[in-house]
C-alpha cells in the first residue's frame, strides 16, 4: 500500500497556528504529530467525515485533538481540518481551529487565568466564563 503525502492549503498560516498550539497546548501538538499524522499517512482517516466532493474525488474531515476541559469549554474544541484526495494519495492539511485564539497566541504572548489561556481581545469574557465554570464545578 502506497503511503499518503501530506501537503498544506496555506503552509505559512498552518505553521503559525501549529507553533501557537505547540506553545500553549503541548498535549494536542504531540498527539497530532506523534500519533495522528503517522496514521493519516498510512491511510487511516481519523475524525468525523464532514463532506464529500465527487467532482475532485475528495473527502473533508475534522479531527478533534485532545485538550484540557476548561480550554474546551472556554474556547471550543481544537480541530484539525484536512482534505483527502484518495486517487492522488494526498492529504491536504487545511487549518487548525479555534483560529482566533491560535492566531492571537502566535501574534503576542497570551496570559493565563487559573490555567486557561485568556484572549487579549476578549479577556473579560474569557475570565467570566472561567469563573462561571469554576463556580458550577463547586
Amino acid at each position: 500500500m502506497r503511503k499518503y503525502i501530506i501537503e498544506y492549503t496555506n503552509e505559512n498560516e498552518f505553521r503559525k497556528y501549529e507553533n501557537s498550539l505547540k506553545k500553549y497546548n503541548m498535549l494536542a501538538y504531540k498527539k497530532m504529530h506523534l500519533e495522528y499524522l503517522p496514521q493519516l499517512k498510512e491511510g487511516k482517516f481519523l475524525g468525523k467525515l464532514v463532506s464529500t466532493n465527487q467532482e475532485n474525488n475528495s473527502k473533508t474531515y475534522e479531527l478533534k485533538l485532545p485538550t484540557d476541559i476548561m480550554f474546551e469549554k472556554v474556547h471550543g474544541d481544537i480541530l484539525l481540518h484536512y482534505v483527502v484526495y484518495e486517487d492522488k494519495k494526498i492529504i491536504v492539511l487545511d487549518k487548525l481551529s479555534p483560529e482566533h485564539i491560535l492566531r492571537e497566541g502566535h501574534q503576542s504572548e497570551l496570559t493565563t487565568y487559573k490555567g486557561v489561556m485568556v484572549s487579549k481581545q476578549n479577556a473579560e469574557k474569557d475570565i467570566f466564563k472561567i469563573n462561571l465554570l469554576n463556580m458550577i464545578q463547586k
